[in-house]
Formats: C-alpha cells, structure tokens, sequence
C-alpha cells in the first residue's frame, strides 16, 4: 500500500535543492538544437497548494522556499528557480508550489518530450488533471516508473534526463534505486541520471552515495544540502542529496556559486552545510 504524500512536503529545503538542479540540468540540455526528453519516475501530484491541510500540517515550505521568496540578493541559480515558482504565483503570494513535472514541462522546447510515471492513485489523478491538454509532448502514466524505464531506453532522440525520486519509504526503495540504474545504464549509457535521496541516520540512506558510485559510470556529480546536524534521537531528516550521472560540464561551478548561499538562508541550527565532490573521466 503506497501511504507517501508529497504534498505535506512541498517546497520543503529538499525541494529547492532538487529543482535548482534539475531547472541548471534541462536549461543545459536545451542550450543544444538537438531534442531531448525528461523522464520522471515517481512524479507525484505535479503542484501543489501549500494552504491545503496537507501542506499545513507540518508547513515544511515555510523553512524551504518560503525563506527565499522575497530574497532580492540571490545568486543567479537560485533566482532562476525562484522565476519557476512565481510563474505558479503571478499575483505575489506564495500559495502554490510546482512539482518537478510541472517544472520540467516549463523548460521543454517544442521538439521535447516528457515523460511522467506515478503509482499512487490520488496523485497520479491528480497529475493527469495537471496535463490534460497537453497532447505528445506529455504522457502521464499510472504505474512502476523504474517499469518504464526498460520499456523507454535509450529514448528515440538518444538524449535524455531521467529524474529519479522514490519516497524511500522502505528498504526496498535504495535497492531499487540501484538496480533500476544498473539496467538503465546498460540500456543508455549516456543519458544523464538525476537521482534524489533523503539524509537520513539509517544506514541504507547513508550507504547509498557510495553504491551510486561503484555503478561503474565515468562522469558524476554529488550535491548534498544540510539544513541541521542530525538529531540525536535519530529521527528526521537532516538534509538531501542529488547524485547526478552524467551531469552537464557547467554543473559543479553553478553549485560552487550558489550552494554557501543557499544553505545560510535555509539553516535550522548548528551543523548546516553543503557538500560537492565529482569524478569525470
């Protein structure tokens, strides 16, 4: 039974990591005349209202992107991200949040295409409702995204982005990780790989990184954000990571400019930091 809502953490700090990078990855992918596709893997609701009672409940944004958003002194990445969530707020006021397929539609070209995969039937209802109308450039699908991926790879245009994000609600979820980016890779080795994973004191969280990267590929990139040490008890989550296969070559100095920025604006106590470390061949 799927239970993980990501509407009661929109916009969180995790968030703003996560789609700065992923805006930087799609801008640079489309710098080039030559299409492209984004496939995402658990895709969600697409947007999201932060008044609802989801959004309420433990009002995450209000330390994520609602520090940010009326910010007149950030560096370049991070207003472009900032431009993103206003174009779902044209009258100023923080009450929506665009999810990643709502953003990764805003950077496509009209050669692109998208590609949205969500299991949970609520949110996958809701993110068809967020593209109807949308024609071929867009296809919404109910179901398993790593699924998807054997049935998609290598995409017909030979250049992709694939956004993976699970809720690593279980166990089984850093193993899947692994192993869909295993047979992904076999398939199309030169797509770049975007994959989101929480900071957390499990062991499976921690482990991750370094299963990322004895996957064998050449070229990557690990951005990590902390907001606070971890707790003593354990408990919560502390900060987030991107680790990105393939990333765009203006990557890691476009992290290097704005990441001590953003993790000051977005500290919750002692032990805030960022983190980078690549490896190219």
């Amino acid at each position: 039974m799927l239970s993980y809502r990501h509407a009661f953490h929109a916009g969180n700090h995790a968030d703003v990591l996560k789609h700065l990078m992923l805006i930087q990855i799609a801008q640079y992918m489309a710098e080039k005349p030559a299409p492209f596709w984004i496939i995402d893997t658990h895709a969600g609701a697409g947007r999201y209202a932060l008044e609802s009672e989801h959004a309420k409940k433990l009002g995450e944004y209000r330390d994520g992107i609602g520090r940010l958003w009326e910010r007149k002194d950030l560096p370049p990445a991070a207003v472009d991200y900032l431009e993103m969530v206003k174009l779902q707020n044209p009258d100023g006021a923080l009450r929506r949040y665009p999810g990643s397929p709502w953003i990764a539609s805003q950077l496509l070209r009209e050669s692109d295409r998208l590609r949205l995969y969500e299991m949970h039937s609520t949110d996958s209802k809701f993110l068809q409702e967020c593209f109807k109308g949308s024609g071929r450039q867009v296809a919404v699908t109910v179901g398993d995204g790593f699924a998807g991926l054997k049935a998609l790879l290598p995409p017909p245009p030979r250049r992709a982005l694939v956004l993976i994000d699970p809720s690593y609600e279980t166990r089984d979820d850093y193993s899947n990780v692994v192993k869909g980016l295993q047979e992904a890779l076999k398939r199309f080795p030169t797509g770049t790989y975007a994959i989101w994973y929480p900071m957390l004191s499990k062991p499976e969280s921690q482990k991750l990184p370094n299963r990322l990267k004895s996957l064998g590929a050449g070229d990557w990139l690990h951005a990590t954000l902390e907001v606070r040490a971890p707790a003593r008890d354990g408990f919560g989550m502390h900060g987030s990571g991107m680790f990105v296969i393939n990333p765009p070559w203006t990557l890691e100095k476009t992290l290097h400019e704005t990441l001590p920025k953003i993790t000051e604006l977005l500290s919750q106590g002692p032990g805030a930091k960022y983190g980078l470390e690549s490896q190219t061949s």
